[in-house]
């Protein structure tokens, strides 16, 4: 059994909540070929096919399709790719028919308008938990919007928190600062973002993407309240990176861990080998000067779920690489985690100063717990 199995196996018995926000999805660029080509597709297929009852058969001939237009290894990444235009609102149910801003987003020249109407879609017809053959009236981010306009705004963790809300359970269509909060415990206690770290970074990504919101320093705001807040340093906050500074910024951890463990795909702490790997920074990257976004001394690869941890600041190291725990964490992770460490032959004074940041800001995160 493998540690992602053992924390399963450890954390599972305790999760009472079956309606989370079931966010997958195939396709993350909603300006690239294989959303928009394969939401083509499927409107193309809606049209023709219009009138006609839904069945198996109807759904299995338009897997085919997709299929042969964007082959996938397997039909169930298939289906994946056709479901995650019902969870984000562009298509209905049983492939009854689609948004009616579904064919002005495809046919958008510019990415300025296309994400305005990905925010229009996303708002009034998103519902995670759904799918062609399965309907729920749970309009996900409709309810996170309104509570940010409840609450002010939304940190990384009370998003997480969302996503264990039953939202058909809620009439008044969003939950205050002490309904949240309570969430937030309900969520560390069971371990939530361990877990569900892929639908976590779906649902932050697509937050991204939307009109007039914007993150700064982890924390979702209106951009207006954002700008009356942060004045001219909200530029500075919410750059950019550059992604061929980021690809070289990577390219030099994988070079590290080749030369120190003869294997660029390892997770630094876990030394174990992932298809796909995090370059994490120590020192966020939105407080990070130029020379610091893209050291690779900032850097540590790690796993989906390591880094997942280390950017929320449930964990840091010391500087002789042992795991230091926040106390939003929950006690079974904690005791699971405990023996790793940092070795200390990527342990250079570059890295412990980086560090000592981060260490900072995961005791003020505590203290503001």
């Amino acid at each position: 059994m493998n540690y992602l199995k053992k924390i399963l196996k450890k954390i599972m018995p305790q999760q009472n909540y079956e309606n989370y926000w079931k966010l997958t999805v195939e396709y993350t660029d909603i300006h690239g070929d294989r959303f928009r080509g394969t939401l083509q597709l499927i409107t193309d297929f809606i049209d023709e096919h219009s009138g006609e009852e839904f069945s198996t058969e109807l759904y299995s001939d338009l897997q085919d399709i997709v299929n042969q237009n964007y082959p996938k290894t397997d039909m169930g990444s298939v289906r994946k790719s056709i479901n995650q235009f019902v969870k984000l609102g562009f298509i209905n149910y049983h492939l009854q028919s689609y948004h009616s801003n579904t064919k002005d987003f495809l046919e958008a020249r510019t990415n300025k308008k296309r994400n305005t109407l990905f925010s229009k879609i996303v708002y009034s017809n998103a519902k995670f938990n759904s799918g062609v053959t399965v309907n729920h009236n749970w309009s996900q981010i409709n309810f996170l919007i309104k509570t940010l306009i409840e609450v002010g705004k939304l940190s990384k963790e009370e998003i997480l928190a969302l996503m264990l809300v039953d939202i058909s359970t809620i009439e008044k269509g969003f939950i205050n600062q002490e309904e949240l909060n309570s969430y937030v415990s309900d969520a560390r206690d069971i371990g939530f973002v361990e877990r569900k770290y892929n639908q976590i970074g779906y649902l932050t990504n697509f937050l991204k993407k939307l009109d007039d919101v914007v993150f700064v320093r982890d924390e979702l705001y209106f951009e207006e309240d954002a700008k009356r807040i942060f004045g001219e340093e909200l530029e500075i906050p919410t750059r950019r990176r550059d992604p061929y500074m980021h690809l070289l910024y990577k390219n030099q951890l994988f070079e590290e861990s080749e030369l120190i463990y003869e294997n660029h795909r390892l997770c630094m702490l876990e030394k174990l080998e992932y298809p796909v790997l995090i370059a994490s920074h120590i020192k966020p990257f939105i407080d990070s000067n130029e020379d610091e976004a893209y050291d690779p001394n900032n850097g540590l690869l790690l796993s989906r779920t390591i880094d997942s941890l280390f950017d929320l600041k449930y964990i840091s190291f010391s500087d002789e690489g042992e795991m230091l725990f926040s106390n939003r964490i929950a006690e079974d992770v904690k005791e699971f985690w405990q023996d790793y460490r940092l070795e200390n032959n990527i342990l250079n004074d570059e890295r412990k100063n980086y560090l000592a940041y981060h260490r900072n800001l995961m005791t003020e995160r505590d203290a503001r717990a």
